[in-house]
This record gives C-alpha cells, structure tokens and sequence, in this order.
C-alpha cells in the first residue's frame, strides 16, 4: 500500500473542484452484500485506496467487513457513518431501491459516489442524484462495466471511424431461458422495480446505448409477461428453489426504443423463456455496415464482395478486468479530475428507456420520454 505520508498538494479543476495529488481516496462502502465483495477484490489492487468504513443493516455483512477486509468503522446507518467517517468517496452496493438517497447524502456531505446499476428506481431519483452531485461539485459515476467490455470498446472505435456510417437499428438481447434468480430481491418489485428488464437487460442497453453515440431517447413502447416466476417449478436449472412466493417481478419483457436521430433499439430480456439457450449479445445496422458483440464481427461491403470481419482478439473480457477497469475509472476521476466513461447523465438516459418500457406496459401503448 502507498505511504500515506505523501504529498497531499491541490489541484484546482476547471470546475472549481479540487482534488488532492498523492493522496489516498478514502472509500466507505454502503451494502455490504455479495456484489460489493467483487468491488473490494478490485480496490485490493489499487494502492491510492482506502477502505474507511461499511454500512449494512445485516450484522453478519458487518462482520465479514472487518474479518475478511480488516474495515473496523462499522454501521448500520449511512447518515451515522458520513457525520462520523467523513470519507472522501462512497461507493454504494445496496439493492435498486435503495441507491438514490445514499448518494444524495453522501453527496451533499461533499462525497464522491458511485453506485451499482441500475442507477436508480426512476428517472426523477436519478436527476435528484445528479443534482446533488453537480451542486457539491463531485464526481458521480454509475456501475455500467459492459461499455469497457472490450467487444463493445472495438464495435465503438469501428463506429468512430466511420465503418457503419448511419447507425440506423439495434437488436439487443439479454435472455436466461430458466434464471430465477434464488438469492437476494431480485423478484420484488417493490425494492429492485422490476425483473429482467431493469437486471440485465439494463447492461445489454447500456452498452448498445453507448455503442450508438448516447442519442437521446424520445419515446418507448414495451410489454412485460410474467407466467412462470410466480409458481413452484420441478424444472432443474441452474438456480433452483426461488421464492415464488414473493416473486412480483416480470419474467420476459420486450421493448422498442425510438430516437431523437430516427434510430430505433428493440430490447428482449428474460429470466426464464422457452427458448434454446441463453444469449448475451446485441446486434446493429447501420447504412455502411452492420456488427454482432458476441461473437464480436463488423459486416460490410468491399471490392464488391459482401465481407464478414472477426476479430482475432479484443482483449482481457474477465469479469474481474471490467470491475477493476470501471472502478479505476472512477477513483481516477476522483483522485485526478479525468473524465468519467459511465456518468451520472449516462445513467439517467438508460433509466429514461426502462422506466418507458415499463410504463408503456402498464399502459398498453407508446409513451413519451421526457
């Protein structure tokens, strides 16, 4: 670990914020759950981090904090912890439901914050997030690890140069044919705000959205059908024995987004569908060419012979190279003022599509994005 003697000099940022240079970031984890052990494996690796204090309502989470991690501030409260701790930054792991108003407080407690996807429950508490985050002049980034995938970094450069032209359709698809998940809140809808859509489908949109440039979203149209979640199952899989008897969320969603540039993306995203296998991908059409993620390939025209392009290789696609890549993303923003790839606004504009489809279901027609 970095001698924490070194050199805490400041840097004044363009927007007025500043930063020190050759500190530590004091980081305070808020959810101190299963996913949050995935974020404290990367920060091992980062010696300019400290981990300074953890939250969680689940006295066995606590101590795990301090006998696998060594983290001795311990709490049940965020509020308690932010008055008493003070960190530098705080990264929040807690369920949907509960990500807005930890990173509202630990904003205006002048804190940094990243917090886990979806961003938040609706697009009305991600504004609020922004809001807090612009006021205190901090930096805000939102857990979105699929657009450092190195499949969606090629498609992105290719795009740059121009190899699609127009993008004009997208087709993304984030489908389980038999995931239930069997462990957390995941089928509550009170406390995630919904099921497959807001789960995973809203990794498969986020990087397609940001494959396509972030054009902003006009307008959704969706259908949620839930038929095999709500009711005991014998069907071996691969999470078996959910609780179906609290399970209140979708088991297939669909979804059609329209464009302010006339380009249109279709989501279908499920936790359990009678189809043949699970998929992971998305797919585009633009007027010069088209591509696929999985497997990563660019589809076009040369010397007037149609041509399908795959990579040899892409790079490192572990899970542990995108949390560890996300993260460094954002405590290097904290730390040195660089650009975050995964801001709040990005977070915003991908709960703008959820919440759509979402509304457009429970209201049997196409609604309008604000």
């Amino acid at each position: 670990m970095a001698d924490k003697s070194v050199s805490t000099e400041s840097l004044k940022l363009d927007d007025g914020k500043k930063v020190s240079v050759g500190k530590k970031l004091r980081v305070a984890i808020v959810g101190c759950g299963g996913i949050s052990q995935t974020h404290l494996t990367a920060y091992k690796e980062m010696p300019d981090v400290e981990i300074v204090a953890g939250v969680d309502i689940v006295p066995a989470r606590l101590k795990l904090m301090k006998e696998k991690w060594g983290v001795t501030a311990l709490f049940d409260n965020w509020k308690t912890m932010l008055k008493k701790v003070k960190p530098d930054a705080v990264d929040v792991c807690t369920p949907n439901g509960v990500h807005c108003q930890p990173v509202v407080d630990a904003c205006n407690a002048g804190c940094h914050a990243i917090t886990e996807k979806p961003m938040a429950m609706t697009p009305k508490e991600c504004q609020r997030m922004i809001e807090a985050a612009k006021k205190s002049k901090v930096k805000l980034a939102v857990g979105f690890q699929q657009r450092y995938h190195p499949n969606t970094q090629f498609l992105t450069r290719a795009r740059d140069e121009g190899q699609f032209g127009k993008i004009m359709y997208v087709k993304c698809q984030a489908l389980r044919r038999r995931g239930i998940p069997n462990w957390g809140v995941f089928g509550q809808k009170k406390l995630q705000g919904g099921g497959p859509m807001i789960d995973i489908g809203v990794h498969v949109i986020e990087m397609a959205h940001f494959f396509m440039g972030s054009p902003r979203p006009v307008a959704a149209s969706g259908n949620i059908w839930t038929y095999m979640g709500n009711k005991p199952s014998k069907v071996v899989s691969q999470w078996p024995g959910w609780d179906h008897k609290t399970y209140t969320v979708e088991d297939l969603a669909v979804g059609h987004i329209r464009f302010e540039n006339g380009a249109i993306l279709q989501i279908e995203s499920s936790f359990a569908a009678h189809i043949e296998k699970d998929v992971w991908n998305f797919t585009a059409i633009g007027d010069k060419g088209g591509c696929s993620w999985d497997p990563a390939a660019i589809f076009t025209d040369r010397a007037g012979t149609m041509i399908n392009s795959t990579p040899s290789f892409t790079g490192d696609c572990s899970w542990t190279y995108l949390f560890n890549t996300k993260l460094r993303n954002w405590v290097d923003g904290c730390l040195k003022g660089t650009p975050l790839t995964a801001p709040g606004e990005a977070g915003l504009d991908v709960q703008k599509m959820l919440d759509g489809v979402y509304r457009s279901a429970a209201a049997g027609k196409e609604v309008v994005i604000a």
